[in-house]
């Protein structure tokens, strides 16, 4: 897992909580909902990989 992939899901996370805020405060809290939506699912497809991997090598390691 490389740093950059922390800095991306960083970027994602103020990008995310700036946009929501705005949204909130102009009165139009689903959009600031599906903008959150939409930054939780960005980062999880990021991670997806990482957590399949740890979970390949946790069953090699015990040969499950």
């Amino acid at each position: 897992m490389s740093i950059s992939l922390i800095f991306k899901i960083a970027a994602v996370g103020i990008l995310v909580t700036v946009l929501s805020q705005v949204l909130k405060h102009s009165g139009r809290e689903e959009h600031a909902f599906l903008t959150s939506l939409a930054g939780l699912l960005i980062v999880l497809f990021w991670i997806v990989p990482y957590v399949y991997e740890l979970f390949e090598t946790m069953r090699n390691l015990f040969a499950l």
